[in-house]
């Protein structure tokens, strides 16, 4: 609620920037500082959804009147804005922590390539429409490889490619690779992970790891890729099929198994096909001839399920049906099939699937990229040097035709001998000591960062994990290191260069300023201010009138004090007999006790009633009718049961107690603190309105 105030005020009040002309007289004037017209006019046209742009048309009494109204509340909020800067309100703990949240999800759109994005976005919708079915062969690597590791890795992976090349079919190829590697990995006989032979059915965009994704797209049906490299190790990808896009589809099936004599099965798929081209039901022939016991009451119902939840060997044909069609019988390693298409899910369009691939995209590696090629953008705008990667200009000794050795304008080697394998369990710390080297590394603009930023950098981001060449772990971390301090540098200087980003971080501070203020000084400080809520209660309740439909909520209308029994079964115990106890009881001045008794002796079975007191009020209330509204005892009849309502008082109409009334009076006390407020700051802060200017004023 608060973030949806904060929005709607920030949007409905933002403040903006003009210089003055002669065509821009001052409007209003707040503590010194002119408000102008062309500012005013620019919130005004916003708050009431009008073009700036457009011709002013006729005045009218509506349109003097919401421009005043308007008028009035500008004034308001800019005065009450004032005050929240005298008194601080913009360092406020509490409120720089809640505008670094909005600020974080305001600058995200800012702080990447959108031309990437873009680009990365609408790929993913182009291979979305295609359902690609792959075997691949994995020869996996550890997260962090060795040089050497990844070489033996990556040769291995090509000797499997070069027998495919030679003529060796894949699969049989893939399942040999999946062997030695269940074996590598000490993986046993009976876990499910040694299912994997190579065939990874059927899937489409963000299901796969993306440069696995990327490959497979990239093929044609029976091409076979070159090793591909992912987190997992080298992929060789075989596209087995390509067809069009399968979302959760519905469709009935009928599964005849092989059997010990292939022609059996076949002749009871076509057996049954037959009866189906003959007019009877699916769900009848689907009961009497399917293999697939679990779906055979249902007539073969799967219902929202995808590509990757059904036989490879379905897509094809779901795929290309349309809703109510029938396939012939076809074959798969497991049998005989027939299949019937319920209903199935088509591309939405772009529009639609973006926010999806958005969502997609926070977990998924490619969101990397449109980060990265932003920072790649600022390295060149914001005059990045790396020093590691520069060297000093040489200089000619004469005499010696030998060239001498370059030399970098800075080196890492004193970050490399600091570090330990103590960094993969994130017990390595930082000393001073450890660097002599106070040349900068790399710089950004005029900031530059050296091997105490760098190393301090690291212990700042340990994180355990397995170990592996210090030398690469460092390269990753000065990566790292660099791209942190570039992005960095853009975000401080996004207001800089974005004027309508610092106008929008402008609207939203002052929305969440003024919502702060409200709070402390209006809204709050009503509930809390128990003592000035009671004067004000005893002062403007004299005031009120009953016959004055206004003050209705603040009166009572006439009452009933009840007590109500509720029986549940009026089989246990006649309404009359339950009317002459309970009146028994309030001539004899029996207590809850006594009368519990009574009822409980006349009852038949176990009681089933229960007892409740209530105030009801005269037209809110459905229990009495119009000639009960006085003492006695009454009978309702209630569902299988009955009621008996004892009328013990009743209440003339009267004013209500200030606890009865809260609400009311908190909302007029909240106004009344406003209004007090407002007319103490116009006066603190030397209000001028130029009433003239906004006379004059049409649109």
């Amino acid at each position: 609620m608060r973030k949806i105030f904060v929005l709607l005020f920030a949007a409905g009040m933002a403040l903006g920037v003009s210089a003055q002309n002669s065509n821009d007289p001052v409007v209003f004037e707040i503590n010194g500082k002119k408000i102008y017209k062309s500012e005013f006019m620019k919130e005004f046209l916003r708050s009431v959804g009008k073009d700036p742009k457009a011709a002013p048309t006729a005045c009218t009494y509506e349109k003097r009147q919401a421009l005043e109204e308007y008028a009035d509340l500008f004034v308001n909020y800019r005065t009450k804005l004032e005050d929240a800067f005298a008194n601080g309100y913009d360092t406020m703990p509490d409120m720089v922590k809640e505008l670094t949240g909005y600020r974080n999800e305001l600058a995200a759109p800012y702080l990447i390539d959108s031309a990437t994005l873009n680009q990365i976005l609408h790929e993913a919708y182009e291979r979305n429409h295609y359902t690609l079915r792959a075997a691949h062969i994995l020869v996996r690597l550890g997260r962090q490889p060795s040089p050497a590791d990844t070489l033996k890795a990556y040769n291995r992976a090509m000797a499997y490619y070069d027998r495919i090349m030679a003529g060796e079919d894949f699969l049989t190829v893939a399942a040999e690779a999946a062997e030695v590697r269940f074996k590598e990995e000490m993986i046993p006989e009976d876990d499910p992970r040694r299912n994997d032979k190579g065939d990874l059915g059927n899937f489409t965009v963000f299901e796969m790891v993306y440069p696995f994704e990327t490959a497979a797209y990239g093929l044609s049906v029976g091409e076979v890729s070159k090793p591909v490299r992912t987190n997992y190790g080298y992929h060789i990808i075989k596209l087995l099929d390509k067809n069009p896009y399968l979302g959760k589809c519905t469709f009935q099936h009928i599964w005849v198994a092989s059997s010990a004599v292939p022609s059996q099965a076949e002749a009871r798929i076509r057996q049954a096909y037959e009866h189906i081209i003959d007019g009877e039901s699916f769900d009848n022939v689907c009961r009497n001839y399917t293999d697939d016991h679990s779906t055979a009451d249902r007539g073969g119902l799967i219902s929202d399920v995808t590509a990757r939840q059904i036989p490879p060997e379905y897509v094809p044909y779901l795929s290309r049906m349309i809703p109510g069609s029938i396939t012939e019988p076809f074959q798969t390693q497991y049998g005989w099939h027939l299949l019937k298409l319920v209903s199935r899910d088509s591309l939405a369009s772009f529009e639609e699937m973006e926010p999806y691939y958005k969502q997609r995209l926070v977990r998924d590696m490619r969101s990397r990229k449109p980060r990265e090629a932003f920072i790649e953008q600022c390295k060149r705008k914001y005059n990045f040097n790396d020093y590691t990667k520069m060297y000093a200009k040489q200089t000619k000794v004469k005499g010696k035709k030998a060239k001498q050795p370059k030399v970098p304008l800075a080196s890492l080697a004193e970050c490399r001998a600091a570090l330990s394998d103590s960094v993969f369990i994130k017990a390595w710390h930082y000393s001073d000591t450890m660097v002599t080297d106070m040349r900068p590394l790399f710089s950004v603009e005029d900031l530059e960062y050296t091997a105490k930023d760098l190393l301090r950098f690291v212990e700042k981001h340990q994180r355990a994990e397995m170990p592996y060449d210090l030398d690469a772990y460092l390269e990753n971390r000065y990566s790292n290191f660099i791209n942190d301090k570039v992005f960095e540098y853009a975000d401080k200087h996004l207001e800089e260069e974005h004027n309508e980003f610092a106008q929008l971080m402008d609207e939203y501070r002052n929305g969440l300023m003024i919502f702060s203020y409200n709070d402390l000084m209006i809204w709050s400080k009503a509930i809390r201010d128990t003592t000035g809520l009671k004067n004000f209660y005893n002062y403007y309740s004299a005031q009120r009138d009953i016959n004055n439909e206004a003050d209705a909520p603040y009166f009572w209308n006439e009452r009933a004090d009840l007590d109500i029994y509720t029986f549940a079964d009026s089989g246990s115990l006649a309404p009359s007999k339950a009317v002459k106890i309970i009146e028994k009881s309030i001539a004899k001045g029996w207590n809850a006790e006594q009368t519990t008794r009574k009822l409980n002796s006349a009852v038949k079975g176990e009681p089933n009633y229960k007892i409740s007191h209530k105030t009801v009020e005269k037209e809110h209330q459905n229990l009495l009718k119009p000639n009960q509204w006085k003492n006695g005892v009454y009978t309702v009849a209630d569902k299988q049961g009955f009621k008996v309502l004892v009328v013990k008082q009743t209440h003339e109409p009267g004013l209500k107690d200030l606890p009865d009334a809260r609400g009311y009076y908190i909302n007029e006390y909240q106004t009344y603190l406003e209004k007090n407020l407002v007319e103490t700051l116009r006066k603190k802060y030397n209000v001028i309105i130029h009433q003239d200017v906004i006379d004059e004023i049409t649109y």
